[in-house]
């Protein structure tokens, strides 16, 4: 278990910040039992931050500029995980941190039970126009009832990483590996798989049907989240997505098979899915480019955009964010802090630590996707070069390409209820034990208890 380490970071370089003078309140709702957070007073005394536990080159470096951005804030961390039942208990506890480091997909929670701020007055106090600084669907992720209630980071897209050799040997194109054409994707699946005894040893495709969960719904028109944050798992256009997904794993052993087989990938090692050819394509997330960046010349590697009903490429916003309490001892510096984190400077000193790290591992620099299309840009013109492979360079450069055709899921305050029903939902359905329809009836009715409990009705 990760012990709990308290760090305070002073900085002695003052940097012009570039932000107003003006000052701006917000009501803090009722959990705030109607104080306000002055937004735009100065950032100064001592800020309380808990669960910034990703303090690798990236974090640190980032950490560095705002500690520098930032002067007159004497910094105390918690760098412990983020864990649901540790917050609640520490703001009835009244040890409430200024700010707090959080996956994006509980802050709807939090926002319906006033238990966090709306950030709006946040923004407009120091000048940021959200719209400007991070892609429409990563804000998204964030809003509620027509507010913002956190500062987003990073945004992780997937695409469909192809496993060129095991590909070719089955005579399958890039162009068959299309989730918008079920029927052209079947066959191809079918030309890959293969198993001994009935247990899979390749899997002609594997969709990560409870790993990229939002993905396969919102890419196929299915509907998750409706007005209010109301979750809508039962809407009929989520049948065809769940029953695409059966089709998918019935053509490979069916569920129990697919998943004992996968569980057992060497996901992180030398003996990966990959170098094994144990997968002729793969739904992933961006970030595992950088573990397969290793092994690009023992497997030979391409991609292709993940695509929706439509034919068009589509992601998803996956990622973490920055929510301030509603009784918060030092608004003003915790919304200068995320602020400062998320700025250009900072995603551009935490590049340069990337690129350090690339360099002295003697590794590919796949860029970083921090939410902002800015940075993504600027670092990729920057430090994304020519790995000398040129289906390793495609796979980069795929995963910059669908970047831009985020869409979100949709904010709920039944957040992490919703994503746990809807993934048992799957894994029934997959297993047999239910229809769809029952499937996702029954998860709307779980859903629907845990969004009334928080939000009432």
């Amino acid at each position: 278990m990760r012990g709990r380490r308290s760090i305070t970071l002073t900085a002695g370089l003052v940097l012009a910040l570039g932000v107003g003078t003006f000052t701006a309140a917000c009501e803090s709702g009722d959990a705030g039992g109607g104080a306000t957070a002055n937004f735009g007073a100065d950032a100064a005394g001592t800020l309380t931050a808990w669960a910034f536990d990703n303090a690798d080159d990236v974090g640190k470096a980032r950490l560095g500029y705002a500690a520098k951005a930032l002067p007159g804030v004497t910094l105390t961390m918690d760098q412990t995980g983020f864990d649901a039942q540790k917050f609640t208990a520490r703001l009835a506890s009244g040890e409430v941190p200024d700010v707090v480091q959080m996956d994006r997909e509980y802050v709807g929670t939090y926002a319906a039970q006033g238990l966090i701020l709306p950030l709006d007055s946040c923004f407009t106090a120091n000048q940021v126009d959200p719209a400007q600084r991070w892609y429409a669907n990563v804000l998204d992720d964030v809003r509620y009832k027509d507010q913002l209630w956190a500062v987003p980071q990073f945004y992780q897209p997937p695409a469909i990483l192809l496993n060129t050799t095991v590909m070719r040997a089955a005579g399958v194109t890039p162009a068959d590996i299309d989730t918008s054409k079920p029927d052209v994707l079947l066959a191809a699946i079918a030309k890959m798989y293969k198993a001994s005894g009935g247990v899979p040893t390749t899997l002609g495709f594997n969709p990560q049907a409870v790993g990229q969960t939002y993905l396969w719904f919102v890419a196929q028109g299915g509907k998750l989240v409706g007005d209010k944050g109301v979750p809508t798992l039962d809407d009929p256009s989520n049948v065809r997505p769940l029953e695409l997904l059966k089709r998918i794993v019935d053509a490979q052993g069916g569920f129990a098979r697919y998943k004992s087989f996968t569980d057992a990938f060497d996901v992180f090692g030398d003996q990966n899915q990959f170098v094994r050819g144990q997968v002729g394509a793969e739904v992933d997330a961006q970030w595992y480019a950088n573990v397969l960046a290793p092994y690009k010349d023992k497997a030979e590697l391409s991609a292709v955009p993940f695509r929706g009903s439509d034919g068009k490429p589509v992601a998803v916003a996956y990622g973490g964010s920055f929510v301030i309490p509603a009784k918060a001892k030092n608004p003003a510096a915790a919304c200068k802090w995320a602020l400062r984190l998320t700025e250009d400077g900072a995603w551009n000193a935490a590049a340069e630590a990337r690129a350090a790290t690339r360099a002295k591992d003697k590794s590919v620099n796949t860029g970083l996707f921090t939410g902002s299309p800015g940075p993504d840009r600027a670092i990729r013109e920057k430090f994304v070069k020519s790995s000398g492979n040129a289906g390793f360079d495609q796979v980069v450069n795929t995963f910059y390409d669908v970047v831009a055709t985020g869409r979100s899921a949709g904010l709920s305050p039944a957040g992490q209820q919703l994503k746990q029903e809807l993934t048992t939902a799957i894994t029934t359905t997959l297993l047999g034990q239910k229809t769809p329809q029952k499937a996702l009836q029954d998860a709307q009715t779980a859903a629907m208890a845990a969004y009334t409990s928080i939000a009432g009705g």
